[in-house]
């Protein structure tokens, strides 16, 4: 029997209320689960790149390059600024025994960052998956500046961006040069371009684990590298040997994921000032790996088939391990240092 034209429109009236409610179910979080996946799909904001988590201020991401600056690690330098503000951290070694740092800024800042020292022949190598970034550092030998040229780099040196840099008289050179993400971002205003999502994150782990409540990465006496998982904190703090590692703000280091990547390092023809050769780091391949989350330790391997592709990290049968959306910190390990993992604290 054909429907009358009041009919359609009573049906129409209580499809649409039903509607109406659904979506109501669905923006509370309580609508039947395949809508609320829906509404939950168009309606979440997109999360930061390079940390896995929503904005505090429920919006997208901003559009716009990654900051990858080169910080110090000598103890002359420390305590550095703008550690505590990275989202993304490298610690790769350099000559002598000491490490230095690739701090990367996308959603967050920082309003002062250093002492920024030079650049090594690794930090192209490191930063190629995330595509044309802006990078901030303090010169470097010409085979390091060359390397930088023929990478998808923005080359934002002190000697190319003068204006966003600036000497603090307060501390001795050459540990005294800083600047910040807004000066760097001006610096580079219309290049670079949104960091690829290079990592893979969930809220939890479900593999195999073992607890590990303080983490021992032995780089050398000057770089002794020392975890400690906080409950308070609910994050990994960081240490050199026993002391704290804090930052100018007298904040401590802290990481939501540490990951250890053992990895070939062997000395290059470059050397500093003393003769040291400048160590060169081997980021393709395959490797042992060891990821800090919650306390525990997963134990698995990296793998990188090429320089311009991300590294996965990945359990003994092949499933990728996530990292814990938040603050992630990278160590470069040389395959002759054992790090050592604790399950007590």
């Amino acid at each position: 029997m054909a429907l009358t034209q009041r009919g359609k429109v009573v049906i129409g009236v209580v499809v649409a209320a039903v509607v109406a409610v659904l979506a109501l179910l669905a923006f509370t979080g309580n609508a039947p689960a395949p809508i609320q996946s829906l509404v939950d799909t168009v309606t979440s904001p997109d999360p930061c790149p390079l940390t896995g988590e929503e904005r505090a201020n429920g919006k997208d991401a901003p559009v716009r390059p990654m900051i990858a600056v080169k910080i110090e690690n000598a103890p002359e330098a420390r305590p550095q600024a703008g550690l505590d503000d990275a989202e993304v951290v490298f610690e790769e070694p350099v000559e002598g025994g000491l490490t230095r740092f690739i701090a990367l800024y996308h959603c967050g800042g920082s309003g002062r960052l250093g002492p920024i020292r030079s650049a090594r022949l690794t930090d192209p190598d490191v930063l190629a998956p995330f595509g044309r970034s802006l990078f901030a550092y303090a010169g470097g030998a010409d085979p390091v500046k060359e390397a930088i040229e023929q990478s998808d780099l923005v080359d934002l040196s002190y000697l190319i961006a003068v204006d966003a840099y600036e000497r603090d008289e307060g501390r001795a050179a050459p540990h005294n040069l800083y600047s910040s993400t807004v000066a760097l971002r001006r610096a580079g205003h219309g290049q670079g371009e949104q960091p690829a999502e290079v990592f893979v994150f969930s809220e939890t782990f479900e593999g195999k684990s073992r607890r590990a409540g303080v983490s021992h990465l032995p780089f050398s006496s000057a770089s002794d590298v020392v975890w400690s998982w906080s409950r308070r904190a609910d994050g990994w703090l960081r240490s050199h040997g026993d002391e704290p590692h804090v930052s100018e703000t007298g904040d401590r280091i802290r990481a939501d994921t540490v990951v250890v990547m053992h990895v070939k390092v062997q000395p290059g023809e470059i050397r500093d000032a003393a003769g040291n050769p400048s160590p060169e780091v081997t980021l393709t391949g395959d490797g042992r790996v060891w990821i800090l989350r919650e306390g525990r330790v997963v134990r698995g391997r990296w793998e990188r088939a090429s320089l311009s592709d991300p590294t996965r990290f990945l359990t003994r049968d092949g499933e990728e391990i996530p990292l814990r959306p938040g603050t992630t910190w990278i160590e470069l390990l040389p395959l002759d240092v054992d790090p050592e993992f604790i399950a007590r604290v």
